[in-house]
């Protein structure tokens, strides 16, 4: 494959995922993605900051499209507005199944992304509070909402890549059902 081929961005991600898997995170040069795909390191850096950045490509989609879920959620409950928006994420995720899967392995196993996976996390929670905050929800309860909100985001992603049948909107909502359940025992 040539530099002129269409999608080098694509064609990047899934060069540097596979090489990741393969070798290992660490293990990967930006060099080593750029040979794979046929193109120059100098390509691989129009697209992406670092190789660390092929794995958090997305990130803002995805806050962006949780934030707008939780300002056109119509539920009083600030958590129930939180895991709506979640939930509605789920043709961003599912169209992404197999990605994910191979990229949570990817994280899981190298303590540098472990980082930046938990700081993208926390960004996320950052700006939901914030919306919360916006619409009149007490800063306190927002920053909870916004934390339990993403807690379930987490471990609903978790059961999501490793259940091939399981839709990520149906993981939301279970895990949200067995947050309640735990409140409730407490």
């Amino acid at each position: 494959m040539g530099r002129w081929e269409p999608d080098a961005r694509g064609r990047l991600q899934r060069a540097a995922l596979d090489l990741y898997v393969e070798r290992g995170f660490d293990e990967t040069t930006v060099q080593d993605i750029a040979d794979r795909v046929g193109v120059t390191e100098r390509t691989f850096f129009r697209y992406f900051a670092d190789k660390r950045e092929v794995l958090f490509d997305g990130s803002e989609r995805l806050v962006n499209g949780v934030v707008d879920g939780v300002k056109n959620a119509t539920d009083a409950m600030p958590l129930t507005r939180v895991v709506s928006a979640f939930a509605g994420m789920g043709e961003f995720f599912d169209e992404r199944k197999s990605w994910s899967a191979q990229r949570a392995r990817v994280v899981t196993a190298t303590p540098g992304l472990m980082e930046r996976e938990l700081l993208k996390l926390s960004t996320m929670g950052v700006a939901i509070a914030a919306v919360l905050e916006e619409q009149g929800v007490d800063a306190h309860e927002a920053a909870l909402a916004a934390d339990l909100g993403v807690a379930v985001f987490h471990r609903a992603f978790q059961r999501w890549v490793v259940d091939e049948s399981a839709t990520f909107s149906a993981c939301v909502r279970a895990t949200s059902d067995e947050l309640q359940a735990a409140v409730r025992k407490a």
